[in-house]
């Protein structure tokens, strides 16, 4: 998720450092974490440099854990994407499909399976598990973007984490404008229909806690949209036309899904 946040300014991953504590260090399990931040670093084109580990027994019960990182970015001055000045009415919002909840809104999440205690192990989407579904890991959008960015003017970008799409979309916008989404242009996985159902979670809270399939929004002039369409999905990311930027109307919300 770090390397998605550099990513919005424009910005090439440099390197990532980790943080992993415990009581007592499970090899097996150390590996197996490390491993995937690996390949997280290799997805994002940068390096893991090192990070901590560190033993603190009586501080965590046996087999858990805690993880924490950060990444490190750079961009030039003048190429740093600043959506508040260059968005306008009349530009297109498009959305990069996630590969899942990406890691955020799992309170609400965790409080649904502990409610309908469902069979995490019984096949849920085609041949993956809910277990399956539920874990996996956030797409990583970096060397596809920045290839993007080589042909097509990108004029904002918003990584949708905790606050979902109405939270995070309006950091970029100028405050007279209003991102305007279309919740039918774009699929919603089945993992959200399956969490709204059980958890009986109004609309508008899944917008606002989860992504709704929608990780990596991008704002482009209307005159570079189909361009900018056609390199993300030769990058192989699934791309949709899901909104527009218009005018804002006295102080209506910066971001609606309708």
């Amino acid at each position: 998720m770090s390397v998605n946040d550099i990513l919005v300014l424009g910005a090439e991953s440099l390197f990532f450092l980790d943080y992993f504590a415990c009581g007592k260090l499970d090899v097996d399990t150390a590996a197996a974490v490390v491993g995937g931040i690996a390949k997280g670093c290799e997805l994002a084109g940068c390096a893991l440099i090192g990070g901590e580990t560190a033993e603190m027994p009586g501080m965590y019960p046996a087999g858990e854990y805690d993880l924490a990182g950060f990444a490190v970015g750079v961009v030039e001055k003048s190429k740093a994407i600043d959506g508040k000045a260059t968005i306008a009415a009349g530009d297109v919002v498009l959305g990069l499909a996630s590969s899942g909840a990406h890691s955020n809104g799992y309170s609400l999440v965790r409080k649904i399976i502990e409610r309908s205690k469902p069979d995490m192990n019984a096949k849920f989407d085609g041949e993956r598990t809910l277990a399956d579904v539920v874990m996996a890991p956030t797409r990583i959008y970096v060397k596809q973007v920045l290839a993007t960015m080589e042909k097509v003017t990108i004029k904002g970008m918003a990584h949708i984490t905790g606050g979902g799409l109405l939270e995070n979309v309006p950091r970029v916008l100028p405050e007279n404008t209003v991102a305007e989404l279309e919740k039918a242009a774009w699929p919603r996985p089945k993992l959200f229909d399956w969490m709204q159902a059980e958890g009986n979670v109004a609309e508008n809270e899944m917008h606002r806690v989860f992504n709704c399939g929608i990780g990596l929004v991008v704002v482009v002039a209307a005159a570079d949209a189909d361009a900018a369409m056609a390199e993300l999905k030769a990058q192989g990311e699934a791309v949709y036309r899901i909104g527009k930027i218009r005018a804002r109307s006295g102080d209506e919300a910066q971001t609606i899904v309708v």
